[in-house]
């Protein structure tokens, strides 16, 4: 844990049915892959950072007591709450931030990392490098530049209104990070706005309240476990033992 007074916590948010995955064992966060859920392998790299004081967990509302055993099975000492989702992704984070916002000391300096709780290829670089982007910039985006050509269509895909400049877009991934103070309000005020639900990400949400958002470098192989391929991409990395060359550290 970190030894000033300024915390630095994450809300995992892990509240969907994995209905894009389609998987016989239900929701893909609760997913074994050698023996351990998908959900425990993210965990534990907040679990093990040092710089992370306290996690947040948003699971289904079915699945909460179920979570609460896999946190004390696998010895994950700094999870502090465990919650329930909402009806969608945006309102499981503002769950998660409202716990962790009702829980903590310290708003104004406290920094918080969103993240998925199904995105579990990151490492320790990302999330020291996010703690200190927001502390120095007040944001912190993880995000690569964009390795194919992004079209706009607006007639939901069937033809091409726009193409892109690949050299100037970038793919947003998490965490996502931010003072706890700052992002909690924000999506306080969207709920009070009746827009929560609206917004891709929480990027998306701070960009349309009028934030400064500071990019920081991520990489390619952090992929948001979504469909088939993504899992069995996963799997590879695991069970072959290429985990290490994909994040430079063990898994």
């Amino acid at each position: 844990m970190t030894e000033n007074t300024n915390k630095n916590i994450a809300v995992i948010f892990a509240g969907g049915v994995g209905s894009r995955m389609g998987h016989p064992d239900g929701p893909k966060q609760f997913i074994e892959v050698n023996g351990k859920p998908i959900l425990v392998y993210t965990l534990e790299h907040f679990e093990n950072n040092q710089n992370i004081d306290a996690v947040y967990v948003v699971v289904l509302e079915s699945h909460i007591t179920h979570t609460k055993g896999l946190v004390n099975a696998h010895n994950l000492s700094k999870v502090k709450v465990i919650t329930a989702g909402g009806d969608t992704a945006h309102q499981s984070i503002y769950n998660g931030l409202k716990s962790a916002y009702e829980d903590a000391d310290n708003n104004e300096d406290t920094v918080v990392l969103i993240h998925d709780g199904v995105r579990p290829i990151i490492n320790n670089k990302i999330i020291n490098e996010s703690v200190a982007s927001v502390r120095k910039h007040g944001s912190s985006i993880s995000s690569i530049p964009a390795f194919e050509t992004i079209a706009e269509s607006l007639d939901e895909g069937r033809t091409i209104d726009g193409v892109t400049n690949r050299n100037l877009m970038y793919v947003l991934q998490a965490p996502q990070a931010f003072k706890l103070h700052d992002v909690y309000k924000v999506n306080f005020q969207s709920l009070e706005d009746g827009v929560m639900g609206t917004f891709i990400d929480q990027a998306h949400m701070m960009n349309h309240y009028g934030h400064d958002l500071h990019m920081t470098e991520g990489f390619r192989g952090n992929v948001k476990i979504t469909v088939p391929i993504d899992l069995a991409y996963f799997k590879f990395l695991v069970e072959s033992g290429e985990f290490r060359s994909v994040t430079g550290e063990d898994i």
